[in-house]
């Protein structure tokens, strides 16, 4: 072996030397795994979800691709399925109305039996896993303003459609996907036996619930009802109640990232870093942080963040 020989190999190990002191003392950065692309629906609590998974994945030592907010139902389920985006987060529910529109099955309405069923029907039909959800039913509802429920004695969904039926002034604010889908809106009209007329609907392209609610309490163009969500954190600072659904009709809606098969049989330590922060955001947990992004007006992400650090998920 001649002399410069020598010379290489005695640098090439004083340099994997340096640089394993390096990694042993922190000082140099373990190579990022990914890239995974991260998506989410454009409303409050889809920027919110989708923040989380990307500060928790990125804290994991991900390379991670933002998209959240990225559009409504269709546009992000199709983004998942065409691999143009690695996972999402969606809600149970919504697999009944991907997989099996109006066969509303007893499973649906309990939180064991929706995953199960949607976790069995996604895989087969679109190489999908579902990791674990959020203990909180974020389902359809209908908001009336408080003044208007409390004069009226408006409690439940039935009390609604009676004052629907008489002759008592509604409009109602609601994205195009609540008035047309057959498990929100029409559901709700077809269990209660009431029908609202065109006139009577200001439909918007957002799913944003902070917007259909702002122009129910601000009364815009007549509105005084409003689409929301079961998890919505503006509400009660809004001076708008939500309406019993005392008939049962709407199946359990809990949220999960949505991940794409083969992303979580290469990086299976995704369930490991999100399984524990999701079970962790119940009802109050989504309200309250839905409510400092709708009402506090504070940037989803600096929201989620926040939140992360203080329940240890993230340094």
């Amino acid at each position: 072996m001649n002399r410069n020989m020598i010379k290489t190999i005695l640098f090439l190990l004083l340099i994997l030397s340096f640089t394993a002191g390096l990694w042993a003392r922190g000082d140099a950065e373990l190579p990022m795994k990914g890239p995974v692309t991260v998506a989410s629906k454009f409303d409050t609590e889809g920027a919110l979800l989708g923040n989380v998974i990307v500060l928790v994945l990125e804290n994991g030592g991900f390379d991670v691709v933002d998209k959240t907010e990225l559009g409504a139902t269709d546009v992000v389920r199709k983004a998942l399925e065409t691999g143009e985006v690695d996972m999402y987060p969606e809600y149970t529910g919504n697999g009944n109305w991907f997989f099996m529109p109006n066969d509303y099955g007893d499973d649906w309405y309990n939180s064991k039996g929706a995953l199960a069923a949607v976790r069995a029907l996604d895989k087969a039909a679109f190489d999908m896993e579902w990791l674990e959800p959020a203990p909180a039913n974020n389902t359809w509802a209908i908001a009336i303003r408080g003044d208007i429920a409390k004069a009226e004695g408006l409690e439940t969904l039935s009390d609604f459609a009676g004052y629907v039926n008489g002759g008592g002034q509604v409009k109602l604010a609601g994205s195009e996907e609540f008035v047309s889908r057959p498990d929100s809106l029409p559901a709700f009209q077809d269990a209660y036996g009431f029908k609202l007329k065109e006139d009577q609907l200001l439909v918007l392209s957002s799913g944003n619930t902070a917007l259909t609610e702002q122009a129910a309490a601000r009364g815009t163009d007549g509105v005084n009802t409003a689409m929301a969500y079961g998890t919505d954190g503006q509400l009660a600072a809004l001076g708008l109640v939500v309406l019993q659904d005392n008939l049962g009709v709407q199946l359990v809606y809990e949220p999960a990232p949505r991940v794409r098969s083969a992303v979580l049989k290469e990086f299976p330590e995704i369930a490991d870093l999100l399984n524990p922060v999701f079970t962790s955001l119940d009802l109050v947990s989504l309200q309250t942080l839905n409510a400092k992004i709708a009402v506090e007006g504070i940037p989803a992400r600096d929201v989620a963040e926040t939140w992360l650090k203080a329940e240890g998920f993230i340094d």
